[in-house]
């Protein structure tokens, strides 16, 4: 898969939709409460997406404690986790360095990446945003300035004010440079996303393809299928089990702790599982799920 011009239309509308998020919050924020404008945001889009508004002061569906985690959660940790940099020292703390994709490079000017020294194929993201990341399979082929224009587009945004996923506001805008994770399944690896409860690995969604346009299913811990899925996406019919299903799900818990909820982002390569990102608030608190069952199933799970 090639990456190479920023100007198409799906980019461009990313970057429409994250200015008109980000100056609606900064406006909004200058007149109402910080936590107002927050819960009015995140009920809302609750509400589009899902159908009904969410109880956020007793919730009981996964989604609505991902909004009262968003809206009330403040413990730095969960910020810690989030920031695609400062997460790298807590997983070597806890899995040592070989558990992590080769960093390459970090830093807050992309004009001074390292062109010329980086292998052929790697990977850019922003430390403090979801779904901000590039990945380069043939360097030969990319447009140096538009991948910097595009760095430079992320450093310029807050998360925070678009999304109010409140553990993004104060992570320190960077870019960093990966290394190309390659599981010999296609040019973007299958995604592992363990979610784990209360140090329980209990649920693992796996995403095969491009974000934006995969293939999905749910397991269980054991690799037994789950009822589950999202509604806009293609399922999965079969998949086979990981090669090193058990590391996955010991990964996973170790980088959990005693943490009620979050989710461990990871790939399963021929040389071992390897880390990809943790995520305290997936999708946001707006996810929807078929059936709706399965909401609150996920939601029993989070005490």
């Amino acid at each position: 898969m090639r990456h190479t011009k920023i100007g198409t239309l799906p980019m461009l509308m990313q970057r429409v939709t994250a200015s008109i998020r980000y100056r609606s919050g900064r406006v909004a924020a200058a007149i109402l409460p910080e936590w107002v404008v927050s819960a009015a945001i995140v009920m809302q889009r609750h509400k589009a997406n899902i159908g009904m508004f969410p109880n956020i002061i007793w919730p009981k569906t996964f989604n609505e404690k991902v909004l009262h985690r968003i809206l009330f959660d403040r413990r730095p940790i969960l910020t810690r986790l989030q920031d695609k940099y400062a997460v790298r020292d807590y997983v070597t703390d806890r899995l040592g360095e070989d558990a992590l994709p080769r960093l390459y490079w970090v830093g807050a000017n992309p004009a001074a990446m390292p062109f010329d020294e980086l292998p052929d194929r790697f990977v850019v993201k922003a430390t403090h945003g979801s779904g901000w990341y590039r990945l380069v399979s043939d360097k030969a082929v990319v447009d140096r300035q538009e991948l910097i224009a595009q760095c430079t587009f992320w450093l310029s945004q807050n998360y925070y004010c678009g999304e109010r996923e409140w553990v993004y506001k104060y992570i320190t805008p960077r870019i960093l440079v990966e290394e190309y994770v390659n599981d010999g399944t296609g040019p973007e690896p299958i995604r592992y996303k363990v979610f784990v409860f209360h140090g329980n690995a209990q649920v693992i969604t796996a995403e095969v393809g491009v974000p934006g346009q995969a293939s999905h299913s749910f397991y269980g811990r054991s690799w037994e299928r789950l009822a589950g899925f999202y509604p806009w996406w293609k399922v999965i019919d079969t998949l086979v089990r990981p090669p090193h299903l058990d590391e996955l799900v010991r990964y996973a818990e170790i980088l959990a702790g005693r943490l009620d909820f979050v989710r461990v982002d990871l790939y399963d390569t021929e040389a071992g599982v390897r880390f990809g990102e943790m995520t305290t608030c997936p999708g946001g608190g707006t996810l929807p799920f078929s059936p709706r069952e399965f909401d609150r199933y996920l939601g029993n799970l989070w005490i």
